[in-house]
């Protein structure tokens, strides 16, 4: 074979096999298509084994959103705890078959009841769960402080035990006598100002209270607009007077009621006065003034709605 036929055939040779794979590939798509429309009139069963066994495979995208991932809130077993020492407290190991014994010793299976003295035992009043502390997973500290009648009040703290999914909750040891919360630190107030209760300011208050009060008069017109207040209904007091006005700001004392838009806080103690006794009560409040009058835009302690900030 002479070399220039020999070059023909060799340079010929690859084109042949590119055509022979590229057949190849046109027959199993042709395959692929026809097994396809075959399952589609074969029913629903059939297009799944066709889908699925298919030469074609999709690959999904890996998504970048995070998963959110929900953990179960470590629940607070104050509640349980109360319930606890307030039934340990008013049971006896005397009468075991009492309904308060018996529901300590549903929540505590293995602390044993009090054995008080009736006679010499002070009466108890209330009992209040006032901190929880979580020592590890599952076990909790719970300081809940009891009231006497007669005024003393004592601090036990509990061991609580919680499952995993917080739901159920046992009390794992005898209740212990400790020392009560220390006081915090409070912050130095923000009124520092002494406002005249008999000034601008201190009288559109008084008349604001007298009608949230003692329903003396109606609450919308001491308001500014947007506001909304509803009184305390029925009024529980006979009469109120203020007692004492403290501001934020050195305008909430000017005695003139300052250019529309100007805006002040203020504290103001008053005496509430009903049937039963006299009431020092507090409230922080926002006030606006407009058209030569303070207006209510806000008050801390109560619910206003529509423009006032709680």
């Amino acid at each position: 074979m002479s070399p220039g036929k020999q070059a023909s055939e060799s340079g010929a040779a690859p084109p042949m096999a590119a055509g022979v794979e590229l057949e190849k590939m046109r027959r199993r798509v042709r395959l692929s298509r026809l097994a396809l429309f075959t399952a589609i009139a074969a029913g629903p069963v059939a297009l799944g084994v066709a889908v699925m066994s298919g030469p074609t495979t999709v690959a999904a995208a890996p998504s970048n959103k995070p998963t959110a991932v929900r953990t179960a809130a470590a629940a607070d077993p104050a509640g349980y705890a109360q319930v606890f020492v307030d039934a340990w407290l008013r049971s006896s190991a005397d009468d075991a078959n009492s309904a308060q014994a018996r529901l300590a010793q549903s929540l505590a299976p293995d602390v044993d009841l009090p054995d008080p003295v009736p006679s010499a035992q002070p009466k108890l009043g209330s009992v209040t769960a006032v901190r929880s502390t979580q020592r590890d997973a599952g076990k909790w500290a719970v300081t809940v402080a009891a009231q006497y009648a007669d005024g003393p009040v004592r601090y036990f703290v509990v061991p609580v035990a919680a499952d995993s999914s917080g739901s159920s909750f046992a009390v794992t040891g005898a209740p212990g006598v400790v020392a009560g919360p220390a006081r915090a630190t409070v912050a130095q107030s923000p009124y520092g100002v002494s406002v005249p209760s008999g000034g601008e300011l201190g009288s559109a208050v008084g008349e604001f209270f007298g009608a949230y009060l003692t329903g003396a008069g109606e609450v919308d017109r001491y308001l500014a607009p947007g506001v909304k207040l509803a009184p305390v209904s029925p009024a529980p007091y006979t009469a109120v007077t203020v007692q004492e006005v403290w501001g934020a700001e050195e305008a909430a004392a000017a005695e003139q009621v300052p250019a529309d838009g100007t805006k002040v806080r203020v504290r103001v103690q008053v005496e509430a006065r009903d049937d039963a006794g006299r009431w020092p009560l507090a409230y922080d409040i926002d006030l606006k003034s407009r058209s030569g009058r303070w207006e209510i835009s806000a008050l801390q302690s109560g619910s206003v709605q529509d423009g006032g900030a709680r």
